[in-house]
């Protein structure tokens, strides 16, 4: 119950880290996240550093709002600026917030940057039409959860836009994030451009692309 008092304290804070350049919207070879109509409240929250040996900027790869998905089993994604021997947990909640639905602890990152979580491997199925709240946290100390570096962010999964699936059909595997990105579904994009880096990391046009995703939702330090 502690664990879930500190989440929802924590949740009652919206941090946005800045706003993405206009100019973006511009270069037709990145893709452009399109705001949803709808959505549940909430988004990123939390986030922050720590100032001893453990010096880090902590996010998840979010928007200051419910981000949409329209995957089952989506891969969640977040940032951190420096490697830690700390223990890191991901909790995800639903929309009753009673019981957290996943809690676990993730493998400590074994360098500074992006890091992902497959949904798939923990066998969490997103229902369609819920709201979830998920959190990743830094624990310096087990006895004492509220020394917890948090950060979390929303995620909702809903149906399939129309067209969206001819277009895809009809598109090669590049042009996914753009078509995700257009129609609002923020972490579909992500991942659709997390997955073209993973085949080719040294593809500096895929992570030009991947950083004008995340300066648009206010990550600057993870889009860098």
């Amino acid at each position: 119950m502690k664990r879930l008092a500190l989440i929802a304290c924590c949740s009652a804070v919206i941090v946005v880290l800045a706003a993405w350049s206009p100019s973006l919207a511009a270069d037709a070879k990145v893709p452009v996240y399109k705001l949803p109509t709808r959505g549940a409240p909430g988004g990123r929250v939390g986030g922050g550093t720590r100032g001893d040996k453990n010096v880090f900027v902590l996010s998840t790869l979010a928007p200051d709002h419910s981000g949409f998905t329209i995957s089952e089993q989506p891969s969640l994604y977040w940032f951190i600026s420096n490697t830690t021997s700390l223990p890191v947990e991901l909790t995800l909640i639903d929309s009753k917030g009673i019981k957290p639905i996943l809690e676990t602890r993730l493998p400590a990152p074994v360098k500074e940057g992006i890091q992902k979580v497959r949904l798939a491997d923990y066998k969490i199925q997103l229902k369609q039409g819920e709201a979830y709240r998920w959190f990743v946290a830094v624990v310096p100390d087990a006895e004492r959860r509220s020394k917890d570096i948090l950060a979390g962010g929303a995620i909702e999964r809903v149906d399939m836009p129309d067209g969206l699936k001819g277009k895809l059909a009809q598109s090669g595997q590049y042009e996914a994030p753009f078509i995700y990105a257009e129609a609002g579904l923020w972490y579909d994009a992500l991942q659709s451009i997390s997955d073209l880096i993973d085949a080719s990391p040294q593809d500096a046009e895929l992570r030009k692309q991947r950083s004008a995703l995340l300066a648009q939702i206010g990550l600057p330090a993870a889009s860098e």
